[in-house]
Formats: C-alpha cells, structure tokens, sequence
C-alpha cells in the first residue's frame, strides 16, 4: 500500500509541475513547428534557385521550353494540350482546324481536332474545366444566322445552358477558350452570329478567354485582311503567339492599378491579362482590331466594371462610328469613316488568289480581276457532232460558235443548285477593283478561241465546225455569277453586238434598275426559282433583305422590254414543284415571252447544298409540270423540248403565226435591228416579233426527236463522270 502511495504521489507531482510550467512547454513546440518550417521553406526556394535560375546547369537546361512550350520534363505543365472544335458547312472551317492543328504541333503541344457533330458538350466540356487544355471553336455561320448542320446540337446545348438558370453560372469555371467565327459581312444581319452567340454563351458559363474572338469574312470586298483566309492566318499567328505565352507558365499582366506605381504592363498588354481573368475585351488601338475582334461583353451589356461619366462620351463615339462601319460595310485597317474606306474596298481584286487557285482548278479562264471563259460541255459535243444545248433547239444557237462568259464572278444569292458549289465571291454591289469592257471581251475571245485550238485533231471532232468555232457567234452571259452587276454592263453588250455576237444575258432578279437602264439584249433570262418568299429565300439564299420586292421589280421591269424575255425555272423536287398557281401569278406579272422549265441538274455531293438525286425531277415529272402549268397559262403553249437536258418551252401565242412557232431567232435580222438603234441614239426601238425564225419540226414538243437535232448523231455516255458545266 506504501509502495502504491508512492508512485502515486510521483505521478501526482509530476502532473502538478507539468501543469505549472504548461507555458514553457507550449513555447518550445510552437518554437520547433516554426524552425520546421522555415527549414523547409528555405530548402524548397534553393532547389527552385537552382533549378530554374541557373539556365547552364544541366536540370535548368533540361527544364527549358523548346519552341515556347514545355517539354515533357517541365516540372509543371501549364498547358497540357489544345483540342479544336469544328462546325463547317463547306468544308473551309475544318480546314482552318487542320492547318491550325499542324501549326500547334510544331510548338511540340498535343493537339487534337474535333467535329461538334461528334461530341457531347454536356460531359466532354465540364470534363476540360480542369484538364489545363486549351479549348479552340471555329465555327460557320450558315443560312439566316443558325449554325452548320453538323454544330447545331453543340451550339443549341450551349444556349440552353447558359440561359438555363439550373446550370450554375459558374459551370465552365476553368475552362479556357478562343473563338474564331467564319460568316459573310453581305449578310448584314447575320454576320458571324453563330461565333458571337458561342462567345457569349461560353462567357456567361464562367469560361475564360485566352484572347478575343476574331471573324474571318468570306466577302472579299469588305474582309479586313482581304480574304477569310488571310483573316485565318491573320488570327492564328496571334493565337500562336498567345499559346506560346500560356505554355511558358506566364502570369496575367498586371492590371495597371498598382497602387505603388510600381507596374510595369500597360496598355493593350495589361488588357489582355484582364481579358483572359475576367472575360473583358480586348481594346485594340485602332477601331479597326475592334471591328474586326469583338467580345461578348459588348453584347451583353458590359461587365462588372465601373465606367467614368466622363469616359461614356468616347465609348458611344465609338459604338456609333462601328454601328456606321457596319452599316456601309466597309472595314479597313484604319477604322474610319468616309470615302476613303470606300476607295480602298473599291481598289481591291474581286479574284483573291485563293479563289483564282480553286477556279482555275474547275477549268475557268480568268480574265482580269473579275470575269472570267469556260468552255461549255455542249461546244464540245457539237463539235464531234454529238448533237447541241436547248438552246440550239429551242432557238436556233450554234454550240460549237457559243462562248460562255461572264463580266462579273459575283452574285448576289448562294443558290442551294449552284453548281460551282459557292467558288464565287457574293456581294449586294461593286465594289471591286474594275477592268474595261474592251479588255475583258478581247481576253474572253482570245481564250475561247485557244480552248476551242485544243480540239484539233482530237478523235471525232469535225474540221469544217471547228473552223467555224473560231468564229464566235454567241455568247452566253450566264456562266457564273450575276453579269449585270457590272457596271459597264451596257458597254460590253455594245462590244459584242459590234463585233457580230448575240446576247444572251440571265439576271437573278435582284437589281430591277440594272434591268430597266440595260441596253437591248438578243434574249433577257430572269432566273425565277420559286414563286414564294420563304420558298425563295430557301432555294436562293439571297444576300438582300428586301430580296422578295426586288424579285417582284425585277419581274415588273422584265415586263416593260420590247426585246425577247424569259423566265427559266428550276425545279427542285421536295422544295418548289407544287406551286403553280404562284407560278401563273409570277408569269402575269412579268409577261414573258418564253418560259424555260428545266429540271435541277445534280452536280455532284456538295457541303454546300443538301441536295441530292432525289431532288432531281425525272423528265416525266417535268413534262407534267408544264402541261399542269399551261393549262392555268391561256396566252401559252409548249412549243419545244430537248429531253437531253430535261428542259421543255413554254412559248407565249404571239410566236405562233399561222399554225407554226417561230422560236428561233433570225440572227442577222436582229444584228441590223441593233445597229439601227445604236445609230438613232436609241429613238428607234424595236420588238422581239421583228426577229423571229421558223421552228423546224424535230424541234417541236411530241416530235420524234425529243429535241436532239438529226444531222448530229446522239452519243450515250457510258461509265464516266458526268459534265456538269453548260449554260
């Protein structure tokens, strides 16, 4: 019992003491957790010293960026790859990604490019809030402002979540982002809007810019660095250069509000870093950058910064000066208003020599700046004798003596049967660099006529036709484009009729005063593709926002020409073949001499069009149309057919004299009528009766012949890729 006391005792005092001195005790452990600690800190910033401050010893050198990138040695990654986001329609955006993709992996950054058709943004997005990958979108905006069909998913999920007040603000956080936005500035209301509403969305899910979305501008006139794809490469060199920032780890730039004055960023630098922490835009030193990069901000409505009253002056100056920029579609370097942006549009090339690369590839003789020859399928079968065009039946043409040309490669709708599959540049004016009209036909007749030299001593091609093709007699202004925008339109025509050549021009009824100040042509063609507005701006995508009235004008102003006047319509299966009733209202509005009704030729799988074979009307289908649609057209018969190019004649009764048509066209007769007007100064008009032909029977609609003339013998074309070229 003793002993217990005892010990006892001990541990009673112990205790006691212990607790006494309790603070000694606290002291030396906080004295030692201090001295831990600063050891380590201290051993922590030597190795760093070491490895990073000496660029000569061997794990600094090993630690350096190669190209601007971290290798894989780097201790820390700060950019583990970028991913690159496609939605293309043509094909032009996921070739931006590709080059883009090779231009990455030359810094020795792993890259990989995606379709949006081929992912999920719900999963795959939140996935890259935390993979320090470099997220970059390039994507086209397609008709009336929605997005590519292969993006739409992507860019509906991304509207969607960000207006979609379950999705927390903040979903995206970490996200890191640039957006390159691919559209067409002559579609003013819907320029970029795909690109701009991505940015937006992308920003109000809490993602952070690396820098401001940049839009390339298909229009070559108003393109800020003369074409989308010099806007592309424009951009990515900045993008480049921002990744290689990135990659070496560099902090954001210094705010400029240091409150020591000790900053040493300013300007557009320190802006940038803003931009990139707290998705502000970028304010370029011209009003150029900011035409050309723009930020969601400004559509949203600003940001959480405070701006000055007396700061709010400039800022609408500006807004007001771009809200004009835009207006007059004109953007240069320099960003400022009045004639001299207008002057520097004008002196630009309608042909960028990407476009002259691509046309030239299709076969097309390029002439100056912007017309341009092509040698029509139908030349070439009437030279070996393998029968003509329509318009050797319907008319009386010679094929092989027809050159199709054009003065102006522009137009001014993106029709979905466009067979040069949108190669052309479009625009609602001229505002191009412009050739004279005595170069342009001088340069078109040379090349037409070394085309037509390439055929000698070719197999099956007859000597005396092609003797007589040097010798043009015709010339179809319909090979691509819209002629009539030209502005010496009138001039060209005048060359032509003086050298001996017939006129036939086709205008797709969008420039109704083009059309009454044009001078007599041999024939006028208005392209009438749908007889409704919404089927209209479906089929023709016009650039123009009044585009219906101007249609309804042009009509008007075809009805007021003494020479002869057709329509021609293309029927596309599924889209414009059940209205005939609008058709019959559109034909009393204009009062054309000729109704040309021709089935959409297919011209092969396109990323610009959805068409397909099926939206090809089978001959059958056609020949009822034109039955259906003369029986609501009283004053009309049909008077020819050629069954080769699926086309039948609709002709008004006037050209039916005495129980037989006159179609054809007395060519010399109209030569003389013409001269005749040129020498009265114009006081002496003339009609489209005054130079009509007889139609010859094999012709006629329900002749045996189907239209093929007999003194050419029909070729059936076995196992090779169909010609799709003619007028």
């Amino acid at each position: 019992l003793d002993v217990s006391m005892d010990m006892w005792s001990y541990f009673h005092t112990c205790l006691v003491s212990i607790w006494l001195h309790r603070f000694y005790i606290y002291s030396a452990v906080a004295f030692g957790i201090s001295l831990w600690i600063v050891i380590q800190f201290t051993t922590t910033r030597i190795k760093r010293k070491k490895s990073h401050g000496n660029p000569s010893s061997p794990k600094g050198t090993a630690d350096k960026l190669e190209n601007g990138c971290a290798t894989p040695q780097a201790q820390e990654v700060h950019v583990a790859g970028v991913k690159i986001f496609y939605g293309s329609q043509t094909g032009t955006a996921k070739r931006f990604a590709k080059a883009l993709a090779e231009a990455v992996m030359s810094l020795n950054v792993p890259v990989e490019v995606i379709n949006m058709e081929d992912y999920d943004p719900e999963d795959g997005l939140a996935e890259e809030t935390s993979s320090r990958n470099i997220c970059v979108f390039l994507v086209a905006t397609y008709t009336e402002g929605q997005p590519p069909e292969s993006a739409a998913w992507f860019c509906k999920w991304l509207e969607e979540a960000a207006n979609d007040f379950r999705v927390g603000k903040s979903f995206l956080q970490g996200l890191r982002y640039a957006v390159f936005g691919l559209g067409n500035s002559a579609y003013v209301d819907h320029y970029n809007t795909v690109g701009r509403r991505m940015d937006k969305c992308l920003w109000m899910l809490s993602a952070s810019r690396i820098m401001t979305r940049a839009e390339g501008d298909c229009n070559v006139a108003q393109s800020k660095h003369g074409s989308i794809e010099a806007d592309f490469e424009a951009w990515k060199t900045k993008f480049l250069t921002r990744l290689q920032a990135l990659c070496k780890g560099e902090k954001k730039p210094c705010s400029g509000k240091c409150k020591k004055g000790k900053c040493r960023s300013s300007g557009k630098h320190s802006q940038e870093g803003l931009d990139y922490e707290h998705g502000t835009s970028e304010h370029e030193n011209t009003e150029a950058e900011e035409l050309f990069e723009t930020s969601s901000e400004e559509e949203a409505g600003g940001t959480d910064s405070v701006i000055d009253v007396e700061d709010l002056g400039n800022i609408m100056g500006h807004v007001k000066k771009a809200k004009l920029l835009l207006i007059e579609g004109v953007w240069n370097e320099e960003g400022a208003a009045g004639a001299g942006k207008k002057e520097e549009a004008e002196r630009r090339e309608m042909i960028t020599p990407a476009l002259r690369q691509a046309l030239t590839k299709q076969g097309y003789k390029l002439i100056g700046s912007h017309s341009g020859v092509k040698l029509c399928r139908w030349t070439k079968s009437m030279l070996r004798g393998r029968g003509g065009c329509y318009k050797h039946t319907f008319y009386g043409i010679e094929s092989h003596r027809c050159m199709e040309a054009t003065p102006s490669l522009a137009c001014a709708n993106k029709c979905v049967f466009c067979w040069r599959h949108h190669t052309n540049p479009v625009g609602t004016e001229w505002r191009w660099k412009m050739d004279q009209p005595e170069v342009i036909l001088q340069e078109a007749i040379e090349k037409h006529q070394n085309m037509i030299r390439q055929f000698k001593g070719v197999s099956g091609v007859k000597a005396a036709r092609l003797q007589e093709a040097l010798a043009v007699k015709h010339c179809a202004l319909s090979l691509v484009g819209e002629p009539i925008m030209y502005p010496h339109i009138n001039r060209f025509v005048r060359l032509l009729h003086q050298h001996g050549i017939s006129t036939f021009l086709v205008t797709n009824a969008q420039f109704p005063e083009e059309i009454r100040r044009l001078e007599p042509v041999t024939q006028l063609y208005v392209s009438v593709d749908a007889s409704t507005k919404e089927s209209l701006r479906r089929i023709d995508r016009p650039l123009f926002k009044d585009f219906w009235q101007r249609f309804l004008d042009s009509l008007k102003a075809l009805a007021e020409k003494q020479q002869r006047t057709v329509y021609r319509l293309t029927l596309v299966k599924a889209w414009n073949v059940d209205e005939l009733k609008a058709y019959a209202d559109l034909i009393s509005l204009g009062k054309p001499d000729f109704i040309e009704v021709k089935g959409v030729t297919y011209c092969g799988e396109s990323s610009a069009s959805s068409l397909t074979m099926a939206n090809v009307p089978w001959h059958g289908e056609v020949v009822s149309f034109v039955q259906e649609l003369a029986q609501l057209l009283p004053e009309y018969g049909i008077a020819c057919e050629h069954e080769h190019s699926n086309c039948l004649l609709l002709a008004h009764s006037k050209f039916q004299v005495g129980g037989e048509w006159r179609t054809w066209i007395d060519y010399g007769r109209f030569q003389e009528l013409v001269r005749e007007h040129e020498r009265s100064g114009g006081s002496r008009t003339f009609t489209a009766a005054e130079y009509t032909a007889r139609t010859p029977p094999w012709a006629l609609f329900g002749a045996r012949e189907r239209g093929f003339d007999p003194l050419d013998v029909r070729f059936q074309r076995k196992n090779k890729a169909r010609d799709i070229s003619g007028c």
